[in-house]
């Protein structure tokens, strides 16, 4: 009796299962970055700036601090067949657009086009600069060159690596010394073509007791529509420099489509006696990994950030927050805050650093999670590293739990519907963020916005 061996089944070979901090795209490569310089005939230096970041991002982990890396998962991310923007417009189809009313000037970038761009009478009359990369390298390529290479952006980190060498589109706005605007100025990006990678850059400088305003908007395409699965990429930095004595506040909506995929990094450097205010809401994107570093570097310095979260379905967001006290009687207020429904996260992570100089420092880092499902995840963890005990204050705290019973009970027993009272205690608690944006209509959209997103999460739990 002769006994055959059984035919081998036929397999599919499966796909190599990647590691959470695994980044989930390839085309950042020399290649890439040498395309870049020449389709844009950029000169020579600029090429080798965009090389030299290229080796500092081949070189460096996803996630370069150890006590975060169980933290990092970017899964989620599919951008392997994403194409970035190589050549993109340097002004406006249609010059003299209306400047809204209630703004000193404003700048729209749609993917790899410009919808509009301009300034107010008072803003152009007092010197103040808001145009492209590409103009600024027409327009006045010496100095531009000293600003680009001035090394704002940290070199520990991967992805502000990742936008130094490879970015297509930036905002450059100069505000000049002694200039104080009570308008703020409308940055507006809108991503989220399916397939398509947008990689920028902002610089913002403000002179010796210059004052002004920011509200970034972050939105989804108007006039192009998101393909169905297919994921897009948005990433950008902020580089913020304040003169001696300056005041900037800026106020930042993002709403980025579910398709969308956002890598955010903000730098700012506070000089002797200035001031500036953070207001950060991030609502939309299918994962969102940002930083946001702050140097206060000049004595007497102040930094106030509050940054909300406002997650659903199965949103990732992965927050980090570093604060550097370097000159004397420093001030640095930081309070992060994160509502989670559905099955979505939020890592909420920040560092204060206090050096040798920072006599005097008073600082205090919060952070503080509401998860209103039983899948919903927030991770809280506030750091301290103190090399100066000769403090006015270092302090953090964290807390991560459901809606507190006792102020539901509270309202209830007021008359008011428990749905109702969940309402104005989820929209309450993200209030600080809302009440710090500089136009009424962006805080009424954020408003908007955010009554929306509940009233979504909760028709979602009904269905259920």
């Amino acid at each position: 009796m002769t006994v055959r061996a059984p035919a081998p089944r036929a397999t599919t070979a499966r796909a190599a299962r990647r590691a959470p901090a695994d980044l989930p795209f390839t085309f950042a490569d020399r290649g890439l970055a040498q395309a870049l310089a020449a389709e844009r005939g950029e000169p020579g230096w600029l090429r080798d700036e965009r090389l030299a970041a290229i080796s500092a991002f081949e070189g460096l982990p996803t996630e370069s601090n150890q006590l975060y890396t169980p933290y990092i998962d970017l899964r989620a991310a599919d951008l392997f067949g994403v194409r970035p923007y190589l050549t993109t417009a340097t002004a406006p189809a249609a010059a003299d657009a209306p400047v809204p009313a209630g703004t000193s000037g404003i700048i729209e970038l749609r993917e790899d086009g410009i919808g509009a761009l301009s300034l107010s009478p008072a803003a152009r009359d007092a010197g103040v600069v808001l145009e492209t990369f590409g103009a600024a390298l027409q327009r006045d390529e010496a100095t531009f060159r000293e600003e680009l290479l001035a090394g704002h952006l940290p070199a520990d980190d991967k992805l502000a690596q990742l936008a130094r060498g490879f970015w297509s589109q930036g905002i450059r706005l100069l505000v000049p010394d002694g200039v104080a605007l009570d308008e703020p100025f409308v940055l507006r990006w809108s991503g989220g073509v399916a397939g398509r990678a947008l990689l920028s850059r902002t610089i913002v400088h403000l002179g010796a007791k210059a004052r002004a305003g920011i509200v970034e908007e972050l939105l989804g395409p108007s006039d192009r529509v998101p393909g169905e699965g297919d994921q897009a990429l948005f990433g950008g930095t902020l580089e913020v420099d304040l003169g001696a004595g300056a005041q900037l506040n800026v106020a930042s909506i993002q709403d980025f489509p579910s398709n969308l995929v956002l890598f955010q990094h903000r730098h700012a450097r506070i000089g002797d006696g200035a001031s500036l205010r953070w207001a950060l809401a991030q609502l939309g994107s299918r994962l969102v990994r940002s930083r946001v570093d702050n140097v206060l570097s000049g004595d007497r310095s102040t930094v106030e950030q509050v940054e909300i979260v406002f997650g659903g379905e199965s949103q990732l967001f992965d927050l980090t927050s570093y604060t550097r006290h370097v000159g004397r009687d420093t001030t640095g207020n930081l309070l992060s805050k994160g509502v989670l429904l559905d099955a979505s996260r939020a890592y909420m992570k920040g560092m204060i650093t206090i050096d040798k100089t920072a006599i005097g420092t008073d600082s205090f880092l919060g952070e503080f999670g509401m998860n209103l499902s039983k899948k919903a995840r927030s991770v809280a963890i506030p750091s301290l590293e103190i090399d100066q005990p000769d403090c006015r204050r270092a302090a953090h705290s964290s807390s991560v739990g459901p809606i507190d019973e006792a102020q539901l009970f509270y309202l209830e027993s007021r008359g008011i519907p428990p749905d109702e009272a969940r309402k104005f205690i989820v929209l309450g608690f993200l209030e600080p963020v809302v009440a710090r944006v500089p136009l009424e209509a962006e805080r009424d959209r954020l408003r908007a916005l955010l009554e929306e997103k509940w009233n979504a999460g909760r028709a979602a739990t009904a269905a259920a």
